[in-house]
């Protein structure tokens, strides 16, 4: 979409203000999405709203004044819409960003992000044909402690070498609407049908959801792409309660030329704060396969692992003694993150802790970042280009898993 397309702009004359509309407002609309909205008023115009819950759409219209529709297709095809922000997961799936992607409306994809990366095919390039800017939620990617993250390995910590991730899934994870079917115990159906939902199948699609985002967080903190992969369940089935995988990235020196850098284009810098608490530890939970390295090797390997082991009715068993959301060991120290905005890390000059809830929230960043994406001259689809990419690792897995073998990702590209 070219500026020329964009006529309206801010009191001042010098930002774009986008006309949107939204499809859905999901469970993360109250928490992330509307306060972004409300907050980037400068930058978005919402005009239209879709959504299947009447008393909410009813609230957002009459808080954004904006126009009620019955359809995303309505929606999509308005004139008065530059881009279209999908907000909600439902048996829809990619019919709605299809439909605005013909209609030539940039798309920010908050939706599900469990997609295949040779069933979905069609959705992929029917985007990358659209000419029109694409950006899916990332949110793991915005958080403060991730962006603070990327400055020290950049100046105190060094590079990776090792990186664990664990996240503890419970009924609490599940989205809103479903929670009630899911321990009612609802009749088996297809995962989009809200009146049938199947709770292995549930569980199934939050852990591919999560494990996807795992992944590229990684990927996204390593800086480039990995190599190969191996996996280790506690069963075959899709919906095992423990998943985890081993992801071993190139040797930085050799990758240096190569490498496909993840970048979501935002920095932001913080202010160190010192207080001491207690550190977290390493989860041993994680896979210990991984081919052995001299201590002098760039490459880096990442661990990650998440699991609905644990009952939901065990409601405190849960939430007791959470490992660090993201462990990092570099050459010059080790990092904890908690997310969204505590920091612990140490070198050789002992702890430093950084509490960053100050910084600007998650919601705002991604939603300043999609401005920025639909309003460049120049086209970024990294974040579609990079979903796929955390979509094939986990096939990659899953085929390590069924054959009892690494996996070379470069065989499957």
């Amino acid at each position: 979409m070219s500026l020329e397309q964009q006529p309206r702009r801010t009191a001042k004359g010098t930002r774009v203000k986008l006309r949107i509309g939204l499809i859905g407002l999901g469970d993360q609309w109250q928490s992330m999405h509307r306060p972004a909205l409300r907050m980037l008023g400068d930058r978005f115009d919402v005009r239209a709203i879709y959504c299947n819950v009447s008393k909410l759409a009813e609230s957002a219209v009459s808080e954004f004044q904006a126009d009620p529709v019955d359809g995303y297709q309505a929606l999509v095809t308005r004139d008065d819409i530059d881009a279209v922000l999908v907000l909600e997961n439902s048996w829809l799936r990619f019919l709605p960003a299809t439909a605005a992607c013909r209609a030539g409306k940039a798309v920010y994809w908050a939706s599900d992000l469990d997609f295949d990366p040779v069933r979905d095919q069609d959705f992929k390039s029917c985007v990358q044909d659209s000419g029109v800017a694409f950006m899916a939620g990332l949110p793991r990617r915005f958080s403060p402690a991730t962006l603070r993250l990327k400055e020290l390995i950049a100046t105190n910590l060094g590079s990776p070498r090792l990186i664990f991730c664990h996240k503890r899934l419970s009924l609490e994870d599940a989205p809103l609407k479903r929670r009630d079917q899911i321990t009612r115990r609802g009749m088996e159906g297809n995962l989009g049908d809200d009146s049938r939902v199947d709770p292995e199948e549930i569980r199934a699609r939050m852990t591919r959801t999560e494990m996807m985002q795992l992944i590229d967080w990684c990927c996204y903190v390593v800086g480039e792409r990995p190599v190969s992969v191996m996996s280790a369940n506690h069963s075959e089935d899709e919906a095992a309660d423990y998943q985890a995988l081993s992801m071993l990235f190139e040797d930085s020196s050799s990758a240096r030329t190569s490498r496909d850098r993840f970048s979501t284009g935002t920095h932001v810098s913080s202010e160190n704060g010192a207080t001491s608490t207690n550190g977290s530890s390493m989860d041993s939970s994680a896979v210990s396969e991984s081919p052995r390295r001299s201590s002098g090797s760039g490459g880096v390997t990442a661990q990650v692992s998440c699991g609905s082991y644990i009952p939901a009715q065990w409601r405190e068993a849960i939430g007791f003694r959470p490992p660090a959301a993201m462990q990092v060991c570099c050459e010059n120290g080790v990092a904890f993150i908690d997310l969204p905005g505590t920091l612990v890390w140490f070198d050789d000059a002992g702890r430093h802790q950084e509490f960053l809830e100050g910084e600007s929230p998650v919601g705002e960043k991604m939603l300043g970042q999609f401005h920025r994406a639909v309003t460049s001259l120049v086209r970024n689809l990294s974040g579609l280009e990079d979903a796929f990419n955390a979509a094939a690792i986990l096939k990659g897995a899953r085929t390590s898993l069924r054959e009892g073998r690494r996996v070379d990702l470069r065989d499957l590209a």
